[in-house]
């Protein structure tokens, strides 16, 4: 399998860190090919700005809908100067709202469009981070967000654009997701509800929603003050995570 693991920690002395060494060894020793996107190395920009609005604009949204958003008038709205406004007419003139769409989609911005080929070009995809308010870091939050837009991660059908949960459509053909978070608190804070929260969110909504096939969330507990032992197994299970990625055991045991 060809296995993009992307990885959100500032420190490469981090607990984060050596998982991510441990894990990308196991996939390398079962001879699976791997690719590691390092968020704070390539200083990705997680900040969704005007930017990205062409990436939610996708020339599939159902006609009556794209009818709503007028894009023409958007595209004229936001043109600055008059030759600015002459250029926008003269591109719009005689083109049909999915084609203004089409048009707008292919100014998304480039950092976001070369994730999305690596994420596309990806069997299996790994995630790995610390937990910071029962979530992603922002960094890799605000990846999620420039990256698994409307029309390349999932779609919505009319229902959907008018309120109905059940008209999602997944675009993503992905075998698997395996997230690896590292948590101040322990176990039974988890187990008290802090888990069933993340797992809605994350698990469910980031890659469920969108159509992978098996998602499994590894939790490493109390990682910030684990004596050397409890650190040294969870080092041992990340390499097992990688070694085993394509043949994880049965759902909740990985």
């Amino acid at each position: 399998m060809k296995v993009l693991t992307v990885y959100a920690h500032h420190d490469p002395r981090s607990f984060c860190h050596s998982v991510l060494d441990r894990f990308t060894a196991g996939l390398a020793d079962a001879g699976h090919k791997s690719e590691v996107v390092d968020l704070h190395a390539i200083k990705f920009d997680p900040v969704f700005k005007a930017r990205d609005a062409a990436s939610y604009i996708d020339a599939e949204i159902p006609s009556s809908v794209l009818a709503e958003m007028d894009l023409r008038q958007q595209v004229m709205d936001s043109s600055r100067g008059p030759l600015q406004r002459w250029l926008a007419r003269r591109a719009l003139r005689d083109k049909t709202p999915p084609e203004i769409a089409a048009l707008i989609r292919r100014h998304m911005p480039k950092d976001a469009r070369a994730q999305q080929k690596k994420v596309a070009g990806a069997d299996g995809l790994a995630f790995i981070a610390p937990v910071h308010f029962c979530n992603f870091p922002a960094i890799m939050r605000g990846w999620i967000e420039r990256v698994f837009t409307y029309g390349f991660a999932y779609g919505l059908n009319e229902a959907a654009w008018h309120g109905d949960v059940n008209g999602r459509q997944p675009l993503l053909h992905h075998k698997r997701a395996l997230i690896m978070t590292s948590t101040l608190f322990d176990k039974a804070a988890y187990d008290a509800g802090v888990r069933d929260a993340m797992d809605a969110v994350i698990d469910e909504w980031t890659f469920r929603y969108p159509g992978i096939e098996r998602v499994d969330h590894v939790y490493f507990y109390t990682a910030t003050t684990a004596p050397p032992k409890t650190i040294k197994n969870y080092l041992a299970q990340a390499y097992e995570l990688g070694r085993n990625f394509a043949n994880p055991g049965p759902p909740d045991t990985p």
